[in-house]
């Protein structure tokens, strides 16, 4: 499986919201409980986020989540910087990714 890293800031303004926001998706994920998805958020302490979305076959159990819907809505007004999207792989994982591997 590979990963995407996705990475972006957040307006001071727009942090409460937008930390609400991805935490609605992962509620979501826990009542759908979809096996294709792997996802992980991360917020530095400057406000931005980093996305790791493992990219199986079907994105569609995530992105067609309505939380996620939701979340990408006024995604744009939120930002402080453009979106930074790269193809990402795991070098070394000990107790962070449930069933990552290094490869």
């Amino acid at each position: 499986m590979g990963y995407k890293l996705i990475r972006y800031s957040v307006k001071d303004t727009w942090l409460e919201e937008n930390r609400a926001l991805v935490a609605k998706v992962f509620e979501a994920l826990d009542e759908t409980a979809p096996q294709t998805v792997r996802y992980l958020v991360l917020e530095l302490d400057d406000g931005e986020f980093i996305h790791v979305v493992g990219e199986g076959n079907d994105t569609s159990a995530l992105t067609g989540l309505a939380a996620f819907e939701a979340f990408t809505q006024n995604h744009a007004e939120r930002r402080s910087t453009p979106v930074k999207r790269s193809p990402a792989k795991i070098i070394g994982n000990y107790h962070v990714l449930e069933g990552g591997k290094a490869g």
